[in-house]
């Protein structure tokens, strides 16, 4: 599995979001996602850890989940090519109010 299969997933997206805020442990991301099992929370840490988006590392009974946003260059550098699509779309939307605001 690659990066963009990773993220493609939304509850590893949601685990990928708690996880920019700041590391967490593996209790408090299992529980943040009430509607899956502890199982399959696990499961799709271990993809995120297999793909080199988050690290773990053990602190007592405990492990310590934290991002490796690094690994997201991937993704970016290919979403680069849109970016001016967006660009060019947000500049003829902030072109035509500005019209609008004008009359």
């Amino acid at each position: 599995m690659d990066v963009f299969e990773a993220v493609a997933e939304p509850h590893r997206r949601v685990l990928l979001d708690l996880l920019v805020e700041r590391e967490r442990p593996a209790g408090e991301l299992v529980a943040s996602l009430p509607a899956l099992t502890q199982p399959a929370v696990s499961r799709h840490l271990r993809i995120l850890r297999e793909v080199g988006l988050v690290e773990v590392r053990p602190d007592g009974q405990r492990r310590i989940y934290s991002l490796r946003a690094e690994r997201l260059i991937e993704i970016d550098s290919w979403l680069s090519r849109y970016r001016r699509y967006w660009h060019d779309h947000l500049a003829a939307l902030e072109q035509h109010l500005a019209e609008r605001n004008d009359r």
